[in-house]
């Protein structure tokens, strides 16, 4: 077993009963240090416990509360829920209940709260995406104002803010942080390693295509590398004789067929503007901000990119690739149902692959995994389409993060960001990314740990500590409403999927929908002056002229293929 991964529950269950309900106990701590922490922290033993012992303190006038906070239902929740929770009732005397359900689910809940104003949960994991809908509608305690004012007497002063590498993703574009990252992870290009790195593949690849197999740098030489696997007998290099695909995908009409375009495919296409973390002042849904950061339009004829000609080829190159390079049934697959498909190992390359996945594929015995524990695979910096510039966004990275809704109880607000301050402190947050795999702390990233555990991850710490990270970003604040326009992008964007609309007529469908939602919000006034104030109508042609996104239709939409080998990238990271 991977000494990382030893059995918990039964520590937390002891912890419980050790502390009972109302007691806050330094010894639960002590015990908690010893048998779940050990040496996996960024802090000492010694700082270990004088952290404990903060938490301890701080919690002595809520020991007895019961509070619910809720989250998706992903590895590292699980553990933060099962583990983390009974281990922080038995220290604190805080009774939580760290409920697991689908990601839809919490955004359901959330809206629900936001709307009747009732307090459905004390506190939430939600996805960062939501920090434009967070920042304009003022729902969510703005935690920079909380933390020096009603929150300071339960704020770790050990928490260091910039330790977190995502708090750029979860702040306002008022400068104020409105969310706490609890965990991130990238979508990033997969690929076979042991294949690509076959001298007779290789040969046969530069014989057939004039340059060399590597990790594509864009999109054309994506499409190669998939024609030249897919259906090719990969017996020679230890791989199946047939079924082989050189994608990997889905297509289903179905709510996570959104999160495959909103998280950032149209970006890697090159539709929006250059920015970091998000394209200013056309984001990477295609929707253009003014200078007040009031949403002004998505389709081209108000100054948006969400139907231009990037978009389109967006679109269309990934239902090409579906129907060309992936195995039939990913067609009707939801985002859950193809995760896996890759370490079946019959995948040669997967483009829109998330490192959340990491965990479940460096498991014991998988045809994608070495006899000494090592992967065959390795994942790499996405390549990008033939609108993309350099200084553009190129991928997407989840921040799942703390929130605290403004109509919770200041106490139960209290407790609850005592709980998260918890599950995301020095302490623990290197063991619960070793379970997880989902950094969101420099000082975990860079933990002697990783080090030695990073061979076995397949490229996951060499890329969180590169440079490349920041270009991975979730969803901005140019969208400000998250939950009303999100779902829209799949059933849309599943008509071209089915074949019921061009990939034109689905994104010309899906920017008037937006735009709908954005006049709604306008007449409505909800967001104040910082809500939606769209543009006049214009011919596109006049908006496709001007500088950045939206941009002209491309002659020639195919670039000259360009590889560059896995190594020698790794390398320059370091």
């Amino acid at each position: 077993m991977n000494p990382f991964f030893k059995s918990t529950t039964a520590l937390g269950i002891a912890l419980t009963l050790l502390s009972g309900p109302a007691f806050a106990d330094m010894e639960a701590a002590k015990q908690f240090l010893d048998e779940e922490i050990g040496e996996l922290s960024a802090l000492s033993r010694a700082e270990q416990e004088a952290e404990m012992q903060w938490f301890v303190d701080a919690a002595q006038p809520f020991a007895g509360m019961e509070i619910k906070v809720v989250s998706e239902t992903i590895t590292t929740h699980e553990y933060e829920s099962k583990v983390l929770a009974p281990a922080f009732t038995a220290i604190t005397g805080i009774q939580v209940t760290h409920d697991l359900i689908g990601e839809g689910d919490v955004v359901e809940k959330l809206q629900t709260q936001m709307q009747s104003g009732q307090n459905i949960y004390d506190g939430y994991i939600n996805d960062s995406d939501l920090i434009g809908t967070h920042w304009r509608y003022q729902q969510a305690r703005n935690l920079t104002d909380w933390m020096a004012g009603e929150g300071a007497d339960v704020t770790n002063p050990n928490l260091d803010i910039d330790d977190f590498v995502g708090v750029s993703f979860t702040t306002g574009p008022d400068g104020k942080l409105y969310q706490l990252p609890d965990q991130q992870f990238a979508n990033l290009y997969w690929f076979r390693y042991d294949w690509f790195n076959d001298p007779k593949t290789q040969e046969d690849f530069k014989a057939k295509y004039g340059y060399d197999l590597g990790v594509p740098v864009n999109w054309s030489a994506y499409e190669d590398i998939a024609e030249f696997f897919t259906g090719r007998d990969m017996s020679y290099a230890g791989g199946p004789s047939e079924g082989v695909y050189g994608n990997m995908d889905y297509g289903k009409k179905d709510p996570s067929l959104g999160w495959r375009y909103t998280d950032a495919w149209l970006s890697m296409a090159g539709a929006g503007d250059k920015g970091e973390p998000n394209g200013l002042p056309v984001d990477e849904w295609g929707i253009r901000v003014n200078e007040n950061s009031q949403p002004v339009g998505s389709c081209v004829a108000r100054g948006g990119a969400t139907n231009g000609p990037a978009a389109v080829y967006a679109i269309s190159k990934s239902i090409e690739w579906l129907e060309k390079y992936t195995p039939p049934a990913a067609a009707g697959m939801t985002f859950s149902e193809a995760g896996p498909v890759p370490a079946q190992g019959s995948i040669a390359q997967q483009m829109f692959w998330y490192t959340a996945f990491t965990a479940d594929m460096v498991k014991e015995g998988l045809p994608v995994m070495n006899e000494d524990g090592t992967p065959k695979w390795r994942m790499a910096p996405s390549p990008h389409g033939a609108y993309w510039e350099e200084g553009t966004k190129i991928g997407y990275q989840d921040a799942g993060s703390w929130t605290l809704m403004e109509s919770t109880p200041v106490d139960n607000a209290k407790a609850a960001w005592l709980y998260a301050q918890f599950v995301t402190s020095k302490t623990v947050d290197v063991k619960k990314s070793h379970v997880g795999l989902t950094f969101i702390r420099e000082s975990t990233i860079q933990h002697d740990s990783f080090t030695e555990r990073a061979p076995q991850l397949g490229g996951l710490v060499e890329f969180y500590r590169s440079p490349a990270r920041v270009q991975w970003s979730p969803t901005g604040t140019n969208v400000p409403d998250y939950p009303k326009l999100a779902q829209l992008w799949w059933q849309n964007i599943g008509d071209a999927m089915s074949g019921a609309k061009t990939p034109q007529e689905a994104m010309d469908s899906l920017c008037a929908d937006q735009e709908k939602v954005l006049e709604r919000l306008e007449r409505a006034g909800v967001q104040g002056d910082v809500g939606p104030k769209l543009n006049e109508e214009q011919d596109p042609e006049y908006w496709l002229s001007q500088p950045g996104s939206p941009k002209a239709k491309l002659d020639n939409e195919r670039e000259e293929p360009q590889t560059v080998s896995y190594d020698e990238l790794i390398a320059s990271w370091k």
